[in-house]
């Protein structure tokens, strides 16, 4: 099957324009439209007839790769695709664009905070995850495994997980934070089964230049699975977001709007998390 580029990128499109407007202040800093592509189609590959769990997806690659399939640019990708997202803006947001792809592909959005612990429903049931987190320059990549840590909870014996994490040689925090992650899912069974380095750029005013890489691991000891979800200690939300940034709030609400079709302004509210400092 050929590659229409241009149908690609206007499938793109239509995402990006669903999708809400970042906050800066929860990292929320979205990718440029022609890596979508890349790893929409990317993903759409790996997880081709599988149930995939995106452990938060503000840049709209779920989406990307469930709409390439749809529009007939790829004839491959997920069999279903899971959103589990603390922004109910965009919970919401991939709920009303999930609607156009049925039946093409099954889609569902829900609210959860990675800071709590998994929901029962989702523990263990899905062939694989993405994550693209906070990539975690001032917490020695702590906001990293903690979302790689709930993927691989959502998952199967055999699962594979794709990780976007900032890659940049010259800057020795990207390094070692790749080093952490790569060091934590070799605690928890996995393997890095393939790597596609400094892949991605974003709009990102402070740092134009910096990429992220997309890493593919695959679990080969099922004996390393966490066996229960808990809620993360109070230490483990410090400079979550960024330095002096922690994670304090469970739940960016979304306020209803007349505005049905396509996400609204900035229009929001916060719900503060409560943590117990034991």
């Amino acid at each position: 099957m050929e590659f229409d580029l241009r149908k690609a990128i206007n499938a793109i499109s239509d995402v990006v324009q669903n999708r809400p407007i970042p906050l800066r202040e929860f990292d929320q800093i979205y990718m440029k439209v022609a890596d979508m592509v890349i790893q929409a189609e990317y993903v759409a590959r790996v997880f081709d007839n599988k149930d995939v769990v995106f452990v938060g997806d503000g840049d709209g690659i779920a989406l990307s790769a469930a709409h390439l399939k749809a529009e007939n640019v790829i004839n491959y990708g997920p069999q279903s695709i899971t959103l589990l997202d603390f922004d109910e803006r965009i919970v919401n947001s991939v709920r009303r664009f999930g609607e156009k792809l049925s039946p093409h592909i099954k889609v569902s959005s829900h609210l959860y905070n990675v800071a709590d612990a998994l929901p029962p429903e989702h523990f263990g049931v899905y062939d694989g995850f993405h994550i693209n987190p906070p990539w975690g320059a001032s917490n020695d990549g702590e906001s990293v495994i903690a979302f790689f840590e709930r993927g691989s909870q959502a998952t199967k014996e055999k699962s594979l997980g794709i990780v976007v994490i900032a890659d940049d040689p010259d800057l020795a925090w990207t390094q070692g934070v790749l080093r952490d992650t790569q060091h934590r899912a070799l605690e928890l069974g996995y393997v890095v089964a393939e790597m596609l380095p400094q892949l991605h750029l974003y709009h990102l005013d402070d740092a134009p230049d910096l990429r992220s890489c997309s890493c593919l691991f695959r679990r080969i000891d099922p004996s390393c699975m966490q066996t229960v979800s808990e809620p993360l200690e109070s230490v483990r939300l410090e400079n979550f977001y960024g330095r002096s940034s922690p994670l304090r709030f469970r739940y960016v609400r979304e306020r209803t709007t007349l505005n049905t079709d396509r996400e609204s302004d900035l229009l929001y509210t916060l719900e503060k998390l409560e943590v117990d400092n034991g």
